[in-house]
């Protein structure tokens, strides 16, 4: 499964730049549009956000389509686990087209679930994801996100990220050099070595558990490790999160944040 030299996938971790942390739309403009659409992607793209993050999971035959939930029922018209249906019946679902149907630049976009290579299509001009792989994951499931990933012409504008420490081994044994995140819940004594571990160049923890420790950031970073909390929408905690030092922000609310922050860099 190697490939030649500079042909890995995976972008460099989230940065912060000028003082402010990357805005990482969670889910696309997910406050406003349908999680994990196509339309909310395109909502945070014109926003502003270089950054969305996004979830993938298999489908009965294999093929990774965007979704957060084990099951179909809270976002699509389905019922029932999205590892029990082909992803012929899974695409075929509304995704929340009873939401917002609406699509960026007045161009039609359907709210449907979404293939995983559909959304690295639309990775052009700067434009990256944050892609979670969502739940275990057996080695073929991996090597068809990995798949994806390689035939897309923009394989390099992906970063991958799991909770999962088997699935990320997984990951790392198929593509050595690609990049990615450990996703945590809150941080243990040693975040630094279970990053480490693992192969980590990121700690994605819930932003409460870098408000609760805030000194933890620069631990991260002596250690060469991105930080990029998940999902913060108010804005005294997008304050207190840049005090901390994050280098990236995932928010429902794209836009609002960004607005936060030009305000903040004109005081």
């Amino acid at each position: 499964m190697s490939e030649p030299a500079g042909r890995a996938i995976g972008v460099q971790a989230p940065r912060r730049t000028a003082g402010h942390a990357v805005v990482i739309a969670h889910r696309g403009a997910s406050a406003q549009h349908a999680e994990n659409t196509l339309p909310a992607f395109l909502a945070a793209w014109d926003a502003g956000a270089q950054w969305v993050e996004a979830d993938t999971q298999p489908t009965a035959d294999g093929v990774p389509v965007l979704l957060h939930d084990a099951d179909l029922d809270r976002t699509t018209s389905g019922s029932g686990p999205v590892r029990q249906h082909d992803v012929e019946a899974v695409t075929a679902l509304d995704a929340g087209g009873w939401i917002d149907g609406s699509a960026a630049a007045g161009k039609s976009v359907r709210a449907a679930v979404p293939r995983l290579s559909e959304l690295l299509a639309l990775l052009t001009g700067g434009r990256r994801v944050l892609l979670e792989v969502k739940g275990e994951h057996t080695a073929d499931q991996i090597e068809a996100v990995v798949r994806a990933c390689r035939a897309s012409a923009h394989r390099a504008t992906v970063f991958l990220q799991s909770f999962e420490v088997a699935t990320l081994g997984l990951l790392r044994a198929l593509e050595p050099r690609a990049p990615f995140g450990l996703l945590v819940d809150g941080f243990d004594d040693d975040p630094v070595g279970r990053c480490r571990d693992v192969g980590a160049l990121a700690c994605n923890p819930a932003y409460r558990a870098v408000l609760d420790r805030p000194a933890i950031v620069s631990v991260l970073h002596a250690a060469g490790l991105s930080v990029s909390v998940w999902t913060a929408d108010d804005p005294a905690d997008w304050a207190a999160l840049t005090r901390a030092g994050v280098d990236g922000i995932i928010t429902n609310r794209p836009a609002e944040l960004l607005r936060w922050q030009r305000r903040s860099t004109a005081r």
